[in-house]
């Protein structure tokens, strides 16, 4: 019996795989589960701070600065590996319209409300807003491992030398757009962040993301990696909802 099980499952992988349709790895709904995890304890200190039960600068203090970057790296990075994913080996236009019309009416949602609730910072270029405009930039590089990989590379270290930068369009568009004059709720540019993308696509690319997925710290059958993988498979559901429920609960005890 178990023989014939094997047999049948082997064949039923190969239809699959001969119609187009990849199985899951839930190494990385395992991962974007963590980030899920992260980006909520990050939220719950931010509403505690904003509701003064505790005084810190997340906005300065070196420890917060360096969780965003990580919460945030590790969402964009599987935003890549993803993308380069779902659209081998050609793309697939219906399920990019798909993905536009959810991520655009999710990030105009995040912007009304903000602006109702933070008119002097509202989001207008929020981290939904980054992975729409990336995930479509991002198919231009999918036939093209180099280019994806020194992309990466001129952002992350052009960033970091402070010559490359997006000040030059904010400038250029903030009367315009009557954008918040300085400080937003949630900035998410290309610069360097669009590099986290690519790095994503490129370990496609290049075959890396099989050894990191499939190692045994993302064994699907552990319980906690059943429960992350849930939460990395409704990360944008997830991501509407937190921030509500939690200043919801915050302001009942406020």
């Amino acid at each position: 019996m178990g023989y014939v099980l094997l047999v049948r499952k082997h064949w039923l992988r190969k239809y699959l795989l001969m119609n187009g349709q990849v199985s899951r790895i839930y190494g990385i709904d395992i991962f974007r589960g963590w980030a899920i995890v992260l980006m909520v304890i990050f939220h719950l200190f931010y509403d505690l701070n904003y509701f003064h039960y505790i005084s810190i600068d997340m906005h300065r203090e070196t420890f917060w600065r360096y969780a965003r970057f990580v919460i945030i790296s590790m969402f964009l990075f599987t935003v890549g590996v993803s993308l380069a994913l779902t659209h081998r080996p050609e793309i697939k236009w219906k399920k990019m319209w798909k993905r536009t019309w959810m991520l655009g009416g999710a990030a105009i949602l995040v912007s009304i409300a903000t602006y109702i609730e933070f008119p002097r910072y509202w989001v207008y270029f929020g981290i939904l807003h980054f992975i729409l405009l990336a995930s479509w930039l991002g198919l231009l590089f999918l036939p093209y491992p180099k280019l994806s990989l020194l992309t990466a590379i001129i952002l992350l270290v052009g960033y970091n030398m402070h010559w490359l930068h997006m000040h030059w369009l904010f400038d250029l568009v903030k009367d315009i757009l009557n954008l918040p004059p300085g400080f937003t709720v949630d900035l998410v540019g290309l610069v360097p962040w669009f590099a986290m993308v690519l790095l994503g696509i490129c370990t496609v690319q290049y075959r890396w993301y099989k050894a990191f997925f499939t190692a045994s710290f993302f064994t699907i059958s552990q319980p906690l990696n059943r429960a992350l993988s849930y939460l990395g498979r409704h990360a944008l559901i997830i991501y509407l909802v937190h921030q509500p429920i939690l200043f919801g609960v915050f302001m009942l005890f406020t």
